[in-house]
């Protein structure tokens, strides 16, 4: 049989909103976090929401979790690319008096919430998700190879394993699979 898919698309900005009209099956400027429980429930049914680099911007990424939670029928999926908060340009920035928001990447001045590869995974396990896959998106960024010697030297001081602080610094952002619990 054929199955009838509709990708409708939720911005709180106007002109990605826009952009969501011509890409998506339908296209709302709505901020989703304040719309009222009639409103959120027309949401649903949905099989997959996918968070494309939104979480880190809503006031309460935990709360929005666990009202979908709530409507999610078994086996839906969330899919979430978030950024890393423990990437190895934003530790060297702090170490430089250097940390500055900017207009877009990991230091956007529009980021409300900041996360690594553990809080993350506490994001999603405590609003009664569990993760079906995550994985790093790695960049070619020949100049961490400079920091990074620094990172590991640091977790030895702090007494914490100096290849997890490395690993943890390099992926620019984590993709996350999640399904209700």
């Amino acid at each position: 049989g054929i199955s009838v898919c509709a990708y409708p698309g939720r911005e709180v900005d106007p002109a990605a909103a826009e952009r969501a009209r011509a890409a998506c099956s339908s296209g709302l400027c709505a901020d989703v976090e304040s719309k009222s429980d009639a409103t959120f429930e027309s949401l649903f049914p949905s099989d997959c929401w996918i968070f494309g680099d939104a979480l880190e911007h809503l006031r309460d990424p935990w709360g929005l979790l666990v009202r979908m939670r709530k409507r999610l029928q078994p086996g839906a999926l969330v899919i979430a690319c978030i950024p890393n908060a423990q990437h190895w340009s934003v530790q060297a920035r702090l170490n430089s008096r250097e940390f500055r928001y900017e207009d877009k990447g990991l230091l956007d001045r529009t980021h409300l919430r900041w996360f690594t590869r553990i809080t993350i995974m506490d994001l999603f396990t405590s609003t009664g998700y569990t993760i079906i896959h995550g994985a790093a998106r790695i960049a070619e960024e020949p100049e961490r190879n400079i920091v990074l010697p620094s990172i590991r030297a640091m977790a030895i001081a702090m007494g914490t394993d100096p290849q997890v602080a490395v690993n943890d610094a390099v992926p620019v952002q984590y993709v996350v699979k999640a399904t209700p619990a």
